[in-house]
């Protein structure tokens, strides 16, 4: 009989569900058909959240940024309002259950990126522009906690490791088949290599970027013999394809990202002691104060330009005399240092530099494409901006994280005894060295399309070291970690 009542109301609902589609499609109203979606999706907010989160890891790479240059507003669907969905949610749960696991919360990492987001909080209040910096903090949450503190959750299982990287590399590859095809229809120019990737990507910095930053994960895919002769070949391929893309972004700091990480594997493969490697940069240090003057000659004589010749669009990575885009770089990094300057403690607020930096160009130091309207980007660094933005407590907070993810990685890496989580780890681990060695050049963490990857990395990080190492784990973590 129960059952009987429950066919029938699901008759009921539908007959009634076709009625309405029909009379408002007459009317020319479709959006009702997209009802069953948007009530699955809310029933797996409530019963099934690490589906949300791979979600939009797959939405990610196609999700579409509508922006309002002039009040600093702009929202990416429809990655954006399913995550601040989970950031709500996460919210009530823990002011009702409050039984987060307390194993995250007294991992330094978890401490310090706490202490960083207290630290926005207090400059977002003391900000230059209120509205923009609570913009910047909300966003920011709505990244951190879906991807770092839901994330460490999700990947207490390995299976949702690598459907988490397959998700959002999948569709990836589909962005790198239009691109490809658009830069095709141009004649493969250096010049249509900035913008063929539009509107999934905003350059071909931001595109070059997330390319540099998986590489290294599919690298470990393809070589590590735990893995099925399928899952190698088709990690193979998609390695073939994401390096491809890469040489045809013309993205010149995700060339040299992507060769630090390799300088670093042979460090961490090589066994080189932090002793070395501190001798070495202080030798390196002592020559370029010693030769300055040598080495600006050198460079100021570059005056090569991009180009679509590979090895001299290289060359123009030095070119600080003619290359528009280096400059113009320079004088990012040189206005937001004149910002710190003026407010060293707490700076002009999350989000404001690109409203905030105009009066602190100097002339000499313009470009063709400097702009006082603040609609083309911000600082160019997510060491610098920081500083200009919330002081020099934002700059040491970024830093700070930076050096402990680098000391979990290798712990883990170090520590562990099955060789998928020494690749998963040592990889993972490199795909976060060439964001924040291109972090240096660049700064796209206010965004989607690297905020998920980059704080879904330092998620797995966290996740290997706490559920994976034996030390730290107990009998409940060990039989739900086997579930693969």
């Amino acid at each position: 009989m129960l059952e009987r009542t429950k066919i029938n109301w699901v008759y009921a609902i539908s007959v009634i569900f076709i009625a309405l589609n029909v009379y408002f499609m007459l009317r020319d109203v479709y959006w009702t058909l997209l009802i069953p979606v948007l009530a699955m999706i809310l029933y797996l907010y409530f019963y099934s959240m690490d589906k949300i989160l791979l979600l939009i890891a797959f939405f990610t790479p196609i999700a579409i940024n509508l922006t309002d240059a002039q009040f600093g507003l702009g929202i990416s669907l429809p990655t954006e309002p399913l995550m601040a969905g989970v950031l709500a949610l996460f919210i009530i749960k823990l002011f009702y259950s409050n039984n987060y696991d307390r194993k995250i919360l007294k991992h330094p990492l978890t401490i310090i990126i706490l202490l960083s987001l207290a630290w926005m909080f207090i400059t977002s209040l003391t900000s230059q522009i209120p509205l923009v910096s609570i913009k910047s903090l909300t966003a920011r949450l709505w990244f951190v906690v879906p991807f770092y503190f839901l994330g460490i959750l999700l990947f207490r299982k390995l299976k949702n490791i690598r459907s988490f990287i397959w998700l959002y590399t999948i569709p990836l590859v589909g962005v790198i088949f239009y691109t490809t095809y658009n830069h095709y229809l141009w004649g493969f120019s250096e010049q249509s290599g900035h913008w063929v990737m539009e509107p999934f990507y905003n350059d071909h910095t931001a595109y070059g970027a997330i390319l540099a930053f998986f590489i290294p994960v599919f690298v470990g895919f393809s070589f590590t013999r735990t893995y099925s002769n399928t899952l190698r070949f088709f990690s193979f391929l998609v390695l073939a394809i994401l390096i491809m893309a890469l040489v045809l972004s013309f993205s010149r700091a995700a060339w040299v990202s992507l060769a630090f990480a390799v300088l670093i594997y042979l460090v961490i493969a090589l066994k080189i002691k932090l002793k070395w490697i501190l001798l070495t940069f202080g030798i390196l240090l002592s020559f370029f104060f010693l030769f300055q003057n040598n080495i600006w000659e050198k460079l100021e004589k570059n005056k090569q330009g991009s180009s679509a010749n590979f090895l001299e669009h290289v060359q123009s990575i030095s070119n600080v005399t003619t290359d528009d885009s280096n400059l113009e770089r320079l004088n990012r990094w040189a206005s937001a240092l004149r910002m710190f300057r003026e407010r060293p403690v707490l700076g002009f607020g999350p989000g404001t530099y690109q409203f905030e930096y105009a009066p602190f160009q100097r002339f000499s130091e313009k470009t063709r494409i400097s702009t006082n309207a603040g609609d083309k980007g911000n600082a160019h660094s997510e060491y610098i901006g920081p500083l200009a933005e919330s002081g020099v407590l934002g700059a040491f907070w970024v830093v700070c994280i930076l050096v402990f993810v680098v000391l979990t990685g290798l712990r883990v890496y170090k520590r562990t005894d099955s060789k998928e989580i020494k690749m998963l780890s040592l990889s993972v681990l490199l795909g976060l060295v060439t964001y924040y060695f291109h972090g240096t050049m660049n700064d796209f963490l206010d965004t989607d399309k690297a905020s998920v990857p980059f704080w879904g990395f330092i998620a797995i990080l966290v996740a290997l070291d706490l559920y994976y190492l034996p030390k730290n784990r107990t009998d409940n973590e060990v039989s739900d970690t086997k579930e693969k």
